[in-house]
């Protein structure tokens, strides 16, 4: 297989700036009729490509297009009664349609965990532009594990790279400083 990488489609079109200002929007499943609809208020943030199994992709999609908001800020505002867990034994409790599959949102529910208090949405249901642009890319090498080429990874980071996303098989350095900040704090290594 050759040819130009196709990652996402939201990546694919160029990598929009974030609105200045940017008030939030609404995220909308995919269903023709009766489609369930979240409400954001605010800017997301840490928004990435994700190359884990757990997210959800639109098909032929190698990565997601993920980011976070504060838990308070995300509201149910349609049709909350067609969502579904997708695993109740994931750490992040992904909500889907139960017609159209899409994930409306990830929540963790676990008060000991680093992320706990934020919500993981996909902006590329949303009709609004302005939200905050993918940053990075994490869990490259989890693509194989959905069927991805191992031939081709070279390829799919050098791409990546192109577009401004450098690429870690986990979260980045950032968001992987907090967890180990979190983890130490509540250890007693670091102090509150």
């Amino acid at each position: 297989m050759s040819g130009p990488i196709s990652l996402h489609p939201s990546l694919d079109k160029g990598i929009l700036p974030a609105a200045e200002n940017f008030a939030g929007g609404t995220l909308v499943c995919r269903c023709a009729h009766d489609p369930v609809e979240v409400t954001i208020k605010g800017q997301s943030a840490h928004n990435h490509a994700c190359g884990c199994t757990k997210c959800w992709k639109p098909e032929g999609a190698l990565f997601s297009v993920v980011a976070v908001v504060p838990r308070e800020s995300l509201t149910v505002t349609k049709n909350a009664g067609k969502l579904t867990v997708v695993d109740p034994t994931a750490v992040i409790q992904r909500h889907a349609c139960r017609e159209c599959g899409v994930h409306m949102y990830g929540r963790i529910e676990n008060t000991k965990h680093p992320f706990y208090g934020l919500d993981f949405i996909h902006t590329e249901l949303s009709p609004q532009t302005g939200w905050s642009p993918p940053e990075f890319a994490a869990f490259v090498s989890s693509i194989i594990e959905s069927g991805a080429d191992p031939t081709r990874q070279g390829a799919v980071r050098a791409r990546l790279r192109e577009l401004g996303l450098e690429p870690y098989d986990c979260l980045s350095p950032a968001l992987m400083d907090f967890i180990a900040t979190h983890v130490a704090k509540a250890s007693g290594v670091l102090r509150a």
